[in-house]
């Protein structure tokens, strides 16, 4: 599919129409059977409705960002009158009152909205095998995972079902299902995209992020989305251009904590064969994160933790679904039985890392590690412009492939270090591959915070040198 500044030149020189566009998107989206990228999809007729009206307003001269461009979101962002079931029984039923702020944004830019994707319930997980209601399957194998837990998403745009999808990212799910699909997934630094209308799962780590096939509608989608919000107190204003601009960057560091023998031999080869590539262009250093491995475990205590509060509103009496039962407390118990387990047990684990006697030495612990691993970062980025890791330390895997949780939380080593700190990180797709019917590799480049336009025109300078080889 074509890029949003393709389309518009398309429907410039008449060449296209919106109403084409959104034809053609409903012939993908008729397969999604196969897919299961989405969870909702909005009734063809009011679709094709909003391309029309759309192809109307270009007539008559107006010139959104996005105007008649299909976008998909992850189905834990509010878009008023659509169902908003965080992939969760408990929710099942659940429409939302309301838009999210970054919903309204791309209403307001002129995007369709076409559906609500797949996700782990909860946004808790790596595979999108943890959604209530059924995984979805990666359009480059079926037998894969698509990542998590932005699978859905991740599936939609590059099934090309989609243009753009919205997905969250806590630890990773935007960028691991990006690797895992061949798609650009961008983290932005936190703060940067309001989080209102967004499902928490551990409000300090939480960041709305786009997915894309192309670098540059990435940037466009960002200047839509970015800005300071009344709604969401941790939101700031961080400069986001609509279009690429030179990056300037020289040097790129390589993070040495990273060992080999953490990498799939396809992952680490194609690592490898892109540090070789960057280092005719850019100076490539090694740096050093001392705490980059433990900020996985750290990690693994404090979303579990935040997630542990931010859940027990979900009572059976504010929000969601009701179980009935012959008094308050077993209501409760059945409603909270609804949760599948993965959501039981982050929320066992989380409970445990606050409890009384253990808070200080786990909880507090990760924290304290958090704080240094900002400091670790801060020090790096007075010596380089960049840092490059790969997204993932495997290829996409097999759906139920991996049986034990903690094998899965692994497939989070390389990503929850940027959310930790704040920092704003994307996956590339490895653009060397030889043979195109290998399953897609990732590459994740990290920036300072607030330097988020800068890293993805370096990401657009990268790609664009990369097609011309």
């Amino acid at each position: 599919m074509d890029d949003v500044k393709t389309i518009f030149s398309k429907r410039e020189a008449n060449e296209i129409t919106f109403t084409h566009l959104m034809e053609e998107t409903l012939k993908e989206l008729s397969h999604d059977d196969e897919l299961h990228a989405f969870l909702f999809i909005r009734n063809a007729d009011e679709l094709m409705a909003d391309a029309k009206a759309a192809d109307n307003a270009w007539d008559e001269g107006q010139r959104k960002p996005l105007l008649g461009i299909p976008i998909a979101i992850k189905d834990n962002m509010c878009v008023t009158g659509l169902p908003c079931t965080c992939g969760s029984k408990i929710l099942e039923h659940f429409v939302a009152p309301y838009d999210a702020t970054a919903v309204k944004k791309l209403k307001d830019a002129g995007a369709i909205i076409v559906g609500k994707t797949n996700l782990d319930e909860f946004a808790m997980g790596s595979s999108s095998e943890n959604s209530a209601f059924g995984p979805t399957r990666n359009p480059l194998d079926k037998t894969c995972s698509p990542g998590g837990s932005s699978g859905g998403s991740a599936a939609a745009v590059a099934s090309g079902m989609s243009l753009l999808a919205l997905g969250s990212d806590t630890g990773g799910s935007v960028r691991q299902p990006a690797a895992f699909t061949g798609t650009f997934g961008f983290k932005p630094s936190y703060g940067a995209i309001s989080r209102y209308g967004l499902v928490a799962f551990a409000s300090s780590l939480d960041q709305i992020g786009v997915l894309a096939k192309h670098p540059e509608d990435v940037i466009l989608a960002s200047s839509v989305l970015f800005g300071q919000d009344p709604m969401d107190s941790t939101s700031r204003d961080i400069p986001m251009a609509p279009q690429p601009e030179a990056s300037n960057v020289k040097r790129v560091g390589i993070v040495k904590e990273i060992d080999s023998n953490m990498l799939d031999k396809d992952v680490k080869h194609a690592y490898d064969s892109f540090i070789n590539y960057l280092s005719r262009t850019y100076e490539v250093v090694e740096i050093s994160i001392p705490h980059w491995e433990e900020a996985l475990a750290a990690y693994y205590f404090i979303a579990p933790a935040e997630a542990s509060s931010n859940l027990s509103r979900y009572d059976g009496v504010r929000y969601g679904t009701t179980m009935e039962a012959e008094n308050y407390s077993e209501s409760i118990r059945k409603t909270r039985n609804l949760f599948g387990e993965e959501v039981k047990r982050r929320i066992l684990l989380g409970s445990f890392a606050l409890s009384a006697g253990y808070k200080d030495a786990l909880y507090e612990k990760a924290n304290y590690l958090r704080q240094w691993l900002v400091f670790e970062f801060d020090q790096v980025f007075q010596n380089v412009d960049m840092v490059l890791t790969p997204t993932t330390p495997t290829p996409p895997f097999k759906l139920g492939e991996i049986k034990d949780p903690l094998d899965l939380y692994k497939a989070d080593l390389f990503t929850t270090p940027a959310n930790l700190a704040y920092l704003p990180a994307i996956n590339m797709p490895y653009p060397f591959q030889e043979n195109k019917k290998d399953l897609p590799i990732g590459l994740q480049f990290i920036a300072p915070f607030g330097e988020d336009h800068k890293l993805l025109s370096f990401i657009n300078e990268l790609w664009q040198g990369a097609e011309e080889l």
